[in-house]
């Protein structure tokens, strides 16, 4: 088993509720237990499309059983089912989930980076990540 942290955020439709739905389901996950979950905070969007509405964000922090690729796997399933629709970059969405950090492992491979290469430079990722660390 493993702990790791996770970036959750939403900015369309009732993000409260998204992100609490999400949280949910990554506790459902095979091997996995959400350990704990930072305080949601609302930020302006970073990049994408213009005009886009505020996102809300928040950090977990998991113990998994999951390899971290079969973890990546399982979150973009529950993206799916909560809505979401891949479009253009940084575009709005109805739910956000990414590994920042696996346990200890620095991973290099096409579909993952972790520790999240742009987590230290995202108030909204490194914030919430503080607080639960």
């Amino acid at each position: 088993m493993e702990i790791c942290y996770l970036g959750v955020g939403a900015n369309m439709g009732n993000r409260r509720l998204q992100i609490k739905q999400a949280v949910k389901k990554v506790n459902l996950l095979q091997n996995t237990k959400v350990l704990k979950r930072s305080a949601l905070i609302q930020t302006e969007p970073v990049g994408g499309p213009p005009g886009q509405p505020k996102f809300l964000n928040a950090a977990l922090k998991i113990q998994t059983g999951l390899t971290p690729l079969k973890l990546l796997r399982a979150l973009k399933t529950i993206e799916k089912e909560l809505g979401r629709k891949k479009s253009v970059r940084n575009a709005p969405r109805t739910i956000d989930l990414d590994i920042l950090l696996y346990g200890e492992r620095v991973i290099r491979e096409k579909k993952l980076l972790v520790p999240h290469p742009r987590m230290f430079v995202r108030d909204f990722v490194s914030g919430p990540l503080l607080k639960i660390i």
